[in-house]
Order: structure tokens, then C-alpha cells, then sequence
């Protein structure tokens, strides 16, 4: 949040006020919506309203306090209208009026670049698997074993590390593993980016264009860990930057391949019985809490579960019973012939009989 204050705060400085907007919009929609109050929602409605709580409903409390304070110069109705609410609830300002309050001013000390790069890996990484699982049709809930990430620098596994937990949540899958050598794993095309040469080669972008399509594996390889490329020609050296070049990566068997300027993943999309059942499992998690939700249960009433016995269903409560269970509060689970319940579908046109009593 500092940052952006410190951003915006120097393009209003500069009379730069679209770009400012464009920021705050980014913040918002990427990083603030999209990102911190969904990841936050355990945080937000789970248990009592103690410290951990209290952070996180604080946390959002100053970005929306501090958005309305920024966007105040633009968009004066609505900032207003926003930091008049939230202030009726808390009394935390004197100011009858966004208009009235200081202008935010960034505290240095508070941004810390480190974790800014950690969550911009794991927001990239994350995006760059459900795009593959949207785009191959890979239900989330469905468990995948592994993602192969390419090692950037030294400190790019540490950095990772430091937010595995949570892209691993993110996008459902078992493990990441760290490859230095990505030959014979991953195989890499370029070409020229022409919007951003052409003002770069001029007369040469044709010159260019042949040297490019003829870099290989190495050289790719070579401008992704040094971020620039300097390509020569006719004795004249152009330093080109990652914005000139448009990599693309090929699917290999059983990978899904997908990347992001310098980052790359592989993922693995071989399915064992047992990731099937714990998909199934989800799923059937899934239909039980829309069961509780419709028949209005209390969040902490506990359960008695009965589903219509389907050999599909078996693998996935004999091994994920217990998951089942902790999940929707069931107290006790089982496959019976004969269940008067509701008829709910499942996965792969499954329709099956589910029954739930409050205990």
C-alpha cells in the first residue's frame, strides 16, 4: 500500500493523473479484490474475532480508508461517499469529509521490496496455472501433482518458498519443483515483439527480425536470466530489452506448458487414482455445504451424511472419508442402496441421492 501511495503521490506530482488513476485501479482489481480479500475470506468469516481477525478486517479497513484518500482529486463524489462510510462505522477521523483529511504520504519504512517481488511470484504463478486448468478444461478442484518452475536466480527458490504454501493452495496442486536445467523439459520459441522494435532497428528491423527467429534454446535461455540481449548488426550493437521479444513455450507429453515475460511453468497433469478420488472428494464437499446452505443450517451444527452407494463415489469416501467429514462437520458418512435425500450431480454427468441430518 505504501508503494502505491508513493507512486500515485509522484504521478500527481508530475500532473500525471491517468496514470495515477490506472495505478489505484490496478491495486484494487489485482491486488487488494482480487487477491487479499478473497485468499482472506477464511480469515474474514472463521472463527472468533480475536487478533488474526481483527488484522485482517484492520488491514482492508486502511486500504479502503487510504484508496478514497487517493482517488479524492478524481473521483470526488464517490471517494467521498466511501470515506464517509466507513468513517460513520468507526468515528476513526474528526473530518466530515474525505476533502478535509491530509493526503496520504508513504511510510518508507513499511515497504518492504522483498515480499512486494514474493506475492507478485505467486500472483504470476498462480495466474499462469488456472489459466492452463481454464484452458484445458482442468476442474480446480481437481488435485494435479506437481508444477515444474525454472530457476530465475539464487534467490528466486527462496523467494517461492516463502509463498509455496500458499500458491500450492491457490491452485490445488501437491508440489513445485525447482529446474536449472530446463533442456530437454521445456522447449522455448521467440520472435519479435514489432510494436517495440521497430522504433529500436529502424532500417534494421528486417535484419532483426532473421536474427531472432534464429536465436536457439541457449540464447533464450541467456536473455530470460540476464533480462536484455544484445544483438548486432552490420557492426552496430542494439541493447534489446525482454519487452522486444515475445517467448512462447511447447506443451510437452503430459505437461501443460505456460509463461509470463521470464517466468515459465510446467504442469503436470497426469491424473492417479488417487488424485481422482480426492477430486471426487471436493466435489462431493462441495454439494454437501450447498445442501447445509439450502436447508439453512447453522455453520456449527453437525451432521449425519448418507450418499446413494455408486461405484464412482466409493474411492473417493473410502480414502477421503475422514476429509469429507472435517470439512462439512459430518459426524458420521456412508454409501448406502437406498437414500431418501436430494438428487445432486456430481462430475462426468454423475447424479447421485445425498442426505444430511442435523445431528
Amino acid at each position: 500500500l505504501n508503494t502505491l501511495v508513493k507512486d500515485v503521490e509522484a504521478d500527481f506530482a508530475d500532473y500525471e493523473p491517468t496514470n495515477a488513476t490506472r495505478k489505484i485501479q490496478d491495486f484494487v482489481g489485482d491486488h487488494l479484490s482480487n487477491w487479499y480479500v478473497r485468499l482472506c475470506r477464511r480469515r474474514f468469516w472463521k472463527g472468533e474475532y480475536e487478533a488474526d481477525k481483527i488484522s485482517a478486517y484492520q488491514t482492508l479497513y486502511t486500504c479502503m480508508e487510504t484508496i478514497a484518500q487517493l482517488m479524492a482529486p478524481v473521483a470526488p463524489f464517490f471517494s467521498d461517499k466511501l470515506f464517509r462510510d466507513l468513517n460513520a462505522v468507526t468515528g476513526k477521523s474528526d473530518a466530515i469529509s474525505v476533502h478535509l483529511t491530509d493526503f496520504p504520504t508513504p511510510n518508507e519504512a513499511l515497504i518492504d521490496k522483498d515480499l512486494e517481488e514474493r506475492m507478485d511470484y505467486a500472483q504470476r504463478i498462480s495466474s499462469l496455472i488456472l489459466s492452463l486448468r481454464k484452458k484445458n478444461s482442468l476442474r480446480v478442484r481437481q488435485p494435479l501433482s506437481k508444477v515444474l518452475l525454472p530457476v530465475l536466480d539464487e534467490a528466486f527458490i527462496a523467494q517461492v518458498d516463502g509463498v509455496k504454501d500458499l500458491i500450492l493452495q491457490e491452485v490445488n496442486v501437491k508440489e513445485i519443483e525447482y529446474v536449472t536445467d530446463t533442456s530437454g523439459i521445456i522447449k522455448k520459441g521467440v520472435k519479435p515483439n514489432f510494436k517495440t522494435l521497430g522504433r529500436r532497428l529502424g532500417r534494421h528491423m528486417k535484419a532483426g527480425k532473421a536474427a531472432i527467429d534464429a536465436m536457439n534454446q541457449d540464447d533464450i535461455a541467456n536473455l530470460e536470466k540476464a533480462g536484455k540481449y544484445d544483438l548486432v548488426i552490420d557492426g552496430q550493437t542494439f541493447e534489446l530489452q525482454m519487452e522486444d521479444f515475445i517467448i512462447t513455450s511447447e506443451d510437452i507429453e503430459g505437461w501443460l506448458v505456460a509463461n509470463d515475460k521470464d517466468l515459465t511453468v510446467a504442469l503436470d497433469v497426469n491424473l492417479t487414482d488417487s488424485l481422482k478420488a480426492e477430486g471426487m472428494a471436493r466435489e462431493i464437499v462441495n454439494r454437501i455445504q450447498n445442501l447445509r446452505k439450502s436447508n439453512d443450517f447453522n455453520v456449527t451444527d453437525k451432521i449425519n451424511i448418507t450418499i446413494e452407494n455408486n461405484p464412482a463415489l466409493q474411492p473417493a469416501v473410502e480414502e477421503f472419508g475422514d476429509y469429507i467429514k472435517a470439512e462439512v462437520l459430518g459426524d458420521s458418512l456412508s454409501l448406502e442402496d437406498d437414500v431418501d435425500g436430494e438428487v445432486v450431480e456430481l462430475i462426468d454427468e454423475i447424479s447421485v441421492k445425498i442426505a444430511v441430518r442435523k445431528v
